[in-house]
């Protein structure tokens, strides 16, 4: 193991983190115009906290000077696992600086749901807090959207041949088909393709009755599927259909493969015509909406089926996506409509995207497995040929599929049953439901941690727990579990 080069990659990542804070810090010193007392706070706060995360950035700089830029594999699996915890410890300083001041469980929760687009808060009020420390909410969804690593391998120039080892271990994007020379250009193409999205969901929500303020924060949070608002009542604050419409797309625009956006871009049909994933997670939502509008309907919970459609479509966007925006407390849903969201918040959106959860295109490929041993059982002969999205994969997808379902069920009993033991007020909805929020990063569970609650009853040791399961689910288990192998720290 390389320990400077990865203090000097970490420390790289640290830097341009504390940029970030200082641009709010910006925001923060014009928010002393119109409101000094808490823009002078949040000046103070998130100052100090880029200053200490830019200090220890260029520490661990200099200390990986003169190392090479070879990133291999283990270094760049314990550089991408690191990182994300690096970054949820660096991101909570100006909620622990500032006031409103949150305690440190309460304020790595809080980075942590941000950097990996979860949206699950402790904050219950955020009319408290100064604008520039919800804009710092709003830039640590953006910047944990596409992926850390991902934005900071396009930027990054001297990481070089590591880039793809980087670019593989963080995000669950498919570039085994892209050559080592042009990772940089797919990540350069992945940025601008997320600035542009961004922008553009921007400048409707300008257009459609928000401040630029509001328009910035919520069309950040909105491409990278993460659902922070500047409201307490989130998206319902504005009860505007056409700006949820609005919403509505640009979340599942963030739900999907940001590869189809390349692919579109490089003019490679044959690849755009072969996507299955995407058109299955269509179809699933449009069931889903039907389902749900029914039901809703049917259980006079609506008082039409196409007022129904309405409540239920926003609604299960907004949890099949993982981003977790309101306008409804689905708690009161009928039992049929919120199993369905459970099932619904489990799947997530497609591979490469924004979006958590288990991703489409592993239940399609487990089906497929499924479909092919339930033949073999009685044509044990029979030879298949099993393809997704127009590719063939080998034998290690198809294992690592099964190993990561198991490890997502295995991980939501477990830590379900540490969490009703650490928190015997919660009943089995809300326990199930929070780990279920967190781990595939969805953001609002069930129960006493849903739609109009939030997770800010919970013990400290219970925040700090559902913080490191949000990293879990977000870099998919095998970053972060890996750093627990002894073998992994030895050096060459």
């Amino acid at each position: 193991m390389n320990f400077r080069l990865v203090a000097k990659i970490l420390g790289v990542l640290l830097f341009l983190i504390g940029l970030g804070m200082g641009a709010c810090a910006g925001y923060a010193w014009f928010e002393m115009q119109t409101s000094p007392e808490k823009g002078l706070d949040a000046l103070h706060s998130l100052g100090w906290s880029a200053g200490i995360t830019i200090g220890i950035g260029l520490l661990g700089f200099l200390l990986g000077r003169g190392t090479g830029n070879e990133v291999l594999r283990r270094e760049a699996i314990v550089v991408v696992g690191l990182g994300w915890i690096l970054s949820g410890l660096a991101g909570c300083l100006p909620f622990l600086i500032g006031s409103p001041h949150l305690g440190f469980a309460g304020a790595f929760f809080e980075s942590m749901s941000g950097f990996t687009t979860t949206g699950s808060t402790v904050i219950n009020d955020l009319d408290l807090y100064p604008r520039a420390i919800l804009l710092w909410r709003s830039v640590i969804q953006w910047l944990g959207g596409i992926g850390i690593v991902v934005l900071f391998v396009a930027v990054l120039s001297f990481l070089g041949v590591g880039s793809r080892s980087l670019m593989q271990h963080e995000s669950s994007l498919n570039i085994s088909d892209t050559a080592a020379a042009r990772i940089r250009d797919v990540a350069k193409k992945l940025l601008l393709i997320y600035v542009g999205l961004t922008a553009l969901c921007g400048v409707g929500l300008w257009l459609l009755g928000m401040t630029p303020f509001e328009a910035v924060c919520h069309a950040m949070t909105t491409i990278s599927t993460g659902g922070f608002s500047t409201e307490n009542q989130s998206i319902g604050h504005w009860d505007n259909l056409a700006l949820e419409g609005w919403i509505t797309l640009f979340m599942l625009l963030g739900s999907v493969s940001f590869m189809l956006y390349v692919f579109v871009a490089n003019r490679r049909w044959s690849r755009l015509k072969a996507e299955e994933e995407a058109r299955y997670y269509v179809l699933l939502l449009a069931v889903a909406c039907l389902a749900i509008g029914a039901n809703l309907w049917l259980t006079n919970e609506s008082t039409g089926f196409l007022l129904g459609l309405r409540r239920a479509f926003f609604t299960i966007v907004s949890i099949s996506t993982t981003t977790g925006f309101g306008t409804e407390d689905y708690d009161q849903w009928p039992t049929f409509s919120r199993l369905l969201l459970l099932g619904l918040m489990a799947i997530g959106g497609c591979a490469g995207s924004t979006a958590g959860g288990m991703k489409m295109n592993r239940l399609i490929l487990f089906a497929k497995i499924s479909v092919q041993e339930l033949v073999k059982s009685f044509r044990p002969h029979q030879v298949f040929r099993l393809r997704l999205n127009g590719t063939t994969p080998d034998d290690s997808v198809r294992l690592q599929t099964t190993l990561f379902l198991s490890f997502a069920f295995g991980t939501t009993g477990m830590v379900s049953l540490l969490v009703a033991l650490m928190e015997p007020h919660l009943d089995l909805t809300s326990a199930f439901g929070a780990v279920l929020a967190t781990l595939f990063n969805i953001g609002p569970g069930m129960g006493m941690v849903g739609p109009t609650d939030n997770f800010s009853s919970l013990h400290p040791t219970s925040l700090i727990l559902l913080s490191l399961v949000m990293a879990l689910g977000r870099l998919e288990f095998f970053a972060v579990l890996v750093l627990f192998l002894p073998s992994l720290w030895k050096r060459y």
